[in-house]
């Protein structure tokens, strides 16, 4: 009876996909045997719908087939099939815990079918899903769910951005985050926010927002995941796009050489066009992507200064509060990075830290690091300073063993990187006293200090401490001690450079034309204007492929004349600064005539201004005044590049020295803002001195070797083989069998003086003309 049983059961399912091939085939001619079948589905679906756990097998399996045949081919009558997805979604939000499980995943995989073939939309199956997601208990229907809520998400958005269905998703996930702050539901809402973020479907400051409220939630899984989605979320993004961007290309170059030098046949020629239109294919995809903007989480959050204030007082100052020790560090780095990267003040942070700076701390390196990362220009050193003498009480002592010394003396370091009036004299004296240590990792550790302070504060150290570059800095007054508050004008590198060779040109291309003084000022400006134009040439900017974008729109007003020409009191008053002006000039240029008097003789120009006016002259202005075009910006590039390689040549100049030191403190400064601190920064240092068994120097000398040895021969022909490159003649005669090679051998040396000179004579002929293929031509 079994056997007779199943038999039917695919005899049945052998009909329905009979029938489905026919009624994609001739939808018209088959309409009543769909209709039959159609029919039979809506008893089975009523039985099933009032007693949903009560059900034969036949019934099911009969339902199961049923539906997957009218899915398929619902595209084919909608008139008949119009109530087919809302049978199924109801079934599916009602008594989906009830249902057989091959049941409910049929009926889901219908649902996402029939969205493929636009019978519903993506938010009616979204809709539907998202419910379920949260209510059922069973885990591997929650997988499914969210592998078909993320499938449809990326489809939605593989061509163009679906903002319309990212909208009402992205409402969704945060209405579920913010409406039960104690439940664990929010939690989907972080797996699958941070899985478009992931994969960059989702780059815009919603789905921050979304992790921002799921960061201030009440439960501690809720909490963790959106605190890690900060602190992690652009780095698994990154590491999503370097892994998709590894994939093995097709070298055409390297194809169409294979084709020349090896022997041809048409299935390489048929390998040749395959490989050409699935590059032409890859390429087209690549720029029918939509381009990404890849803002960092911390950078797209609405209110740093409120968020951060929200997460310290709720998660780290409460005595009440949820999370242990781990979750905590997590919420701590999460504050300190963003007062490091946003430049905040939370003033009651760093009596916050006072308690945990002690060596017996569990994870006490993550506060050191989370302190260094909450340290900035503007925070005043009264709050960093008694930090500074704790660690060094409490860390840095002749006491204290070697790791604890190096790690308190490289988050001081750290520290003072960020704010360097946070070290007080004495204690710096102190604490460069110990680069005369036996220790390796404290020595170095002293020395980092002592290096910053030669940069940073030179007026801080004693004179044999300076160095030479810092006590002549000092002595000419290019080094200087910064005040609290103070920061250098920011300039684009270089642009000095820039100017004196558009000044240079200019005075040049004045010679050649030999204008009279009069014409100069015309001649200038027709000059800029050229400059510009040619600049801008060969400068396309892609159009945007949207609606919005369809050109310039002549806007036309409503019959009026609107006049932007100036009133006659305007006029008169600007007649009137002209004449002023052209005086001012007149006599400018008579006292120019003038021979110069002892007191102007003895006076510089630039000695006359005050050093602020001084500074402001010497700011270019083309900073302010001008546009740099593409043109510009690629002779900025060269100037830049042949600066650096004439500095190079000159190693022994001070200026050069001092340029050098300057520019990589900027990028110091620059990556300590941009990128996190972590414990390991801080430990680095330390773990030169740490003292290693035999095994553990034996494994880091191994480390760096290979596994298998090879031979320089055989790296080199396995690199060439790896770039698909063939071994030379010469090569291939080494690997003959010696008995192959003996006669050739053999018939050299009997060859006669006339054979020898004929042999001679027409290798010195083909080395003439390029070879066989007379390549030289």
């Amino acid at each position: 009876m079994g056997k007779r049983k199943v038999g039917a059961l695919e005899k049945v399912e052998a009909d329905l996909v009979n029938l489905q091939n026919k009624i994609r085939r001739d939808p018209i001619s088959y309409r009543n045997d769909f209709q039959n079948q159609y029919n039979q589905y809506d008893s089975l679906f009523s039985v099933i719908q009032e007693s949903p756990a009560n059900t034969d097998d036949n019934g099911l399996v009969s339902l199961h087939e049923l539906i997957d045949m009218i899915a398929h081919v619902a595209d084919c009558y909608p008139e008949l099939t119009k109530k087919f997805p809302e049978d199924l979604m109801l079934l599916l939000s009602k008594h989906h815990a009830e249902l057989q499980v091959d049941l409910r995943e049929k009926i889901v995989g219908s649902l996402v079918l029939l969205k493929n073939k636009h019978v519903i939309t993506s938010n009616t199956l979204l809709d539907t899903l998202f419910p379920i997601l949260v209510e059922t208990p069973s885990k591997v229907f929650r997988s499914l769910l969210l592998q078909k809520i993320l499938s449809d998400l990326r489809s939605s958005n593989a061509k163009t951005t679906n903002h319309k269905l990212n909208r009402s998703t992205q409402t969704y996930l945060f209405n579920l985050v913010a409406s039960d702050r104690e439940s664990t539901k929010g939690l989907w809402a972080v797996k699958i926010t941070r899985e478009l973020w992931k994969r960059q479907i989702w780059t815009e400051a919603k789905a921050v927002e979304i992790m921002k409220e799921a960061s201030l939630s009440d439960n501690p899984k809720v909490i963790s995941g959106g605190v890690r989605f900060f602190l992690g979320g652009d780095k698994e993004r990154e590491d999503a796009a370097d892994e998709s961007s590894d994939d093995e290309d097709i070298d055409i170059n390297q194809l169409r050489h294979q084709m020349q030098i090896n022997k041809k046949s048409k299935k390489k020629g048929r390998d040749l066009k395959r490989a050409v239109v699935t590059v032409k294919k890859k390429e087209k995809k690549k720029k029918n992507q939509p381009h990404m903007l890849n803002f960092s989480a911390l950078h797209l959050l609405h209110d740093p200064q409120g968020f951060a204030d929200s997460l310290f007082s709720k998660h780290l100052q409460q005595a009440k509060s949820k999370l242990n020790l781990e979750q905590k560090l997590y919420v701590l780095q999460l504050v300190t990075r963003l007062i490091g990267l946003h430049q905040l003040q939370i003033t009651s942070l760093y009596s916050y830290f006072l308690k945990y700076l002690t060596p017996r701390q569990p994870s006490v390196t993550t506060f050191l690091a989370s302190l260094a990362q909450a340290t900035h220009q503007l925070v005043p050193p009264e709050s960093i300073t008694p930090l500074v003498q704790k660690i060094a009480n409490e860390f840095v002592s002749e006491a204290a063993a070697s790791e604890v010394a190096c790690a308190g003396l490289n988050a001081i370091r750290e520290i003072c990187v960020r704010q360097p009036l946070a070290m007080e004299e004495p204690l710096l004296q102190d604490l460069i006293m110990y680069r005369k240590s036996k220790d390796k990792g404290v020595m170095m550790a002293a020395r980092g200090l002592l290096s910053l302070y030669r940069e940073v504060g030179p007026s801080m150290l004693k004179k044999r401490d300076r160095g030479k570059e810092a006590a002549l800095g000092l002595r000419s007054g290019e080094l200087t001690t910064k005040k609290f508050g103070e920061f250098e004008p920011g300039v684009i590198e270089g642009l000095e450079l820039l100017e004196k060779y558009k000044e240079e040109e200019a005075l040049r291309k004045k010679e050649e034309s030999g204008l009279a003084e009069g014409d100069e000022e015309a001649a200038d400006e027709k000059r800029i204007e050229e400059d510009e134009e040619a600049g801008w040439q060969n400068w396309d900017v892609e159009a945007d492929d949207s609606d919005d974008s369809g050109g310039w729109i002549d806007v036309q007003s409503d019959g009026e004349d609107i006049n932007f020409s100036d009133s006659e009191d305007e006029r008169a008053s600007k007649r009137r600064k002209t004449a002023e002006e052209a005086a001012k000039s007149t006599a400018t240029a008579a006292k120019a005539t003038e021979p110069p008097t002892d007191a102007a003789k003895e006076k510089s120009p630039s000695e006359t201004l005050d050093p602020e006016q001084a500074a402001k002259a010497q700011f270019s202005k083309y900073a302010t005044s001008r546009i740099l075009t593409p043109a510009d910006l690629a002779k900025l590039q060269e100037l830049r590049t042949q600066s650096s390689v004439l500095g190079e040549m000159d190693p022994t100049h001070r200026k050069h020295h001092l340029d050098r030191a300057a520019a990589l403190r900027a990028k110091q400064i620059q990556a300590h803002i941009d990128d996190p601190l972590t414990a390991e920064a801080i430990e680095a240092v330390g773990s030169l001195s740490s003292k290693k068994t035999k095994e553990e120097k034996i494994a880091a000398a191994k480390g760096d070797r290979q596994e298998k040895h090879m031979s320089t021969t055989a790296l080199r022909k396995q690199k060439k083989e790896a770039a698909g490159k063939s071994s030379t003649n010469k090569e291939k005669s080494r690997q003959k069998n010696f008995m192959m090679t003996l006669g050739k051998a053999k018939a050299k040396n009997r060859r006669s003086l006339v054979d020898m000179r004929k042999s001679l004579a027409g290798h010195a002929a083909r080395q003439k003309r390029g070879g066989n293929r007379g390549n030289a031509g």
